[in-house]
């Protein structure tokens, strides 16, 4: 940072809690190698010892596969006095990532307000509200209901630009049926976008990237978990879900799950190399 660049912040709950291994570690470790090819920096974000990491090494991911808790923002003070090993939502990423100055992130999916359970709202979508963070993922995850989660966005004033698409991504697919507040197409013009919004007082943004494959029957699969996990709730329902879709799909999802956090990535560190490239003004 002090050398002018570009860094890209990971959540690490997908390591510690979002994917079985060896999938997590996979994922984790293609992210940070496909944000080095892009010529940014990658830094993994975690609570480690009572400190807020911003840049783990390969051992301090490896202790947040074997063993770590989530950790929410409304959990970094216990997890700090705790000098527990904790995992960063989404959330957490954002705020200890706006702390140390890092404005580019990227995940699989954000959190948002669940099917079936419309007061089940994720800290994402509130944090977005206040941190000055762009968050590159492949829209909401898609056990989520898409449209109340797109309609609370909106409401928060967080703009939602669609990377080449004019609809919502829904994780797994690339059409939801919900079109995005605004689109960009390619690197640069996304940059400006960012710059603009953010010289406009804008906090979080969220820009949504198409997954680079689809899962066949995603919707489908995703009901039947849903229904299946009906009974679940809290901070273990979203594991549960995604467990199951998992299993529905004979594992095909944990594959395309990999492979659509590294695209985010990609793309993220090369937004991020053009917003630091040149100027914009």
């Amino acid at each position: 940072m002090e050398q002018g660049r570009p860094v890209v912040a990971l959540e690490t709950s997908i390591v510690g809690q979002g994917l079985p291994a060896p999938h997590n570690l996979r994922a984790a470790r293609e992210c940070e190698k496909a944000i080095r090819e892009q010529g940014a920096q990658p830094a993994s974000v975690a609570v480690l010892d009572g400190r807020l990491r911003v840049g783990l090494g390969d051992i301090d991911l490896e202790r947040i596969a074997s063993g770590s808790v989530k950790v929410s923002s409304r959990d970094l003070g216990p997890a700090i006095a705790r000098r527990a090993a904790g995992a960063t939502t989404v959330a957490a990423t954002m705020r200890i990532a706006a702390m140390a100055g890092v404005r580019f992130m990227a995940t699989g999916g954000i959190g948002g307000i669940h099917r079936g359970h419309p007061e089940d709202e994720s800290a994402d979508l509130g944090e977005l509200a206040q941190t000055p963070v762009a968050v590159f993922c492949a829209g909401a995850k898609i056990i989520l209901d898409l449209r109340l989660t797109l309609e609370r966005l909106e409401t928060l004033s967080v703009p939602v630009l669609g990377y080449g698409v004019d609809e919502f991504p829904a994780f797994y697919s690339r059409r939801s049926g919900c079109r995005v507040g605004a689109r960009v197409d390619g690197v640069d013009d996304c940059a400006r976008a960012l710059q603009a919004a953010w010289d406009t007082g804008t906090r979080g943004i969220v820009v949504a990237i198409p997954p680079p494959a689809e899962l066949d029957g995603a919707e489908e699969v995703t009901r039947r978990a849903v229904d299946e996990t009906h009974d679940v709730s809290g901070s273990d329902l979203t594991p549960r879900l995604l467990a199951r879709v998992a299993e529905l799909s004979g594992g095909r999802s944990l594959d395309l799950n990999v492979d659509v956090v590294v695209n985010n990535a990609r793309v993220a560190a090369q937004v991020a190399q053009a917003y630091f490239g040149f100027d914009l003004t």
